[in-house]
């Protein structure tokens, strides 16, 4: 820690620095819209499992997301679940 700098306040809320990448996440998130994974993964230059793990650890930081929509696309046979997708938006809690 820096000399120059106050003591945090342990009550204070955390917030991520402006300009990160979980900024990023959280902006796409509080939109009304929400985001897709797919354009989470965009916007930060993740993987997909990544873009679930930033999601999970929001979560523990008491973000509550919810799913907007889930639309499952299916293939010939009914077989496969390839570009399905869910669009998630950050309620309540912090977020």
């Amino acid at each position: 820690m820096e000399a120059d700098r106050p003591p945090r306040d342990p009550s204070a809320p955390n917030r991520p620095r402006k300009g990160t990448k979980q900024q990023a996440v959280l902006t796409l998130l509080r939109r009304e819209e929400g985001a897709t994974i797919a354009q989470v993964m965009e916007a930060t230059g993740w993987a997909q499992h990544t873009v679930r793990g930033c999601l999970a650890g929001l979560k523990k930081k008491g973000h509550t997301a919810e799913v907007l929509e889930r639309v499952r696309q299916v293939g010939p046979g009914a077989q496969g679940t390839k570009g399905s997708y869910s669009v998630s938006r950050i309620g309540g809690g912090q977020g």
